[in-house]
């Protein structure tokens, strides 16, 4: 088994994990090892940026989009006049 402490823990929450221990007739470690382990078996595991855009795009159909050439040896004069 691994050891964990945690630091700068707010007094209320610790007071709050004392009062449901008792609740719960186990220590404060026990405690907090059953709400940690109950936290982290509801996490679902993450999906990418990249997986979410596939997802959500998945039964679009693809767009040819033309490739357009320009000279690009001159920048463009824009007239704002």
């Amino acid at each position: 088994m691994s050891m964990m402490t945690i630091r700068n823990l707010d007094p209320e929450v610790k007071r709050k994990l004392q009062q449901r221990a008792v609740r719960h007739g186990q220590s404060m470690e026990a405690e907090a090892r059953e709400i940690l382990a109950q936290a982290v078996s509801r996490e679902e595991p993450e999906e990418t940026f990249g997986e979410a855009l596939a997802r959500i795009f998945a039964d679009l159909d693809p767009i040819d989009i033309p490739d357009f050439e320009r000279d690009r040896s001159m920048p463009r004069v824009v007239d704002f006049g």
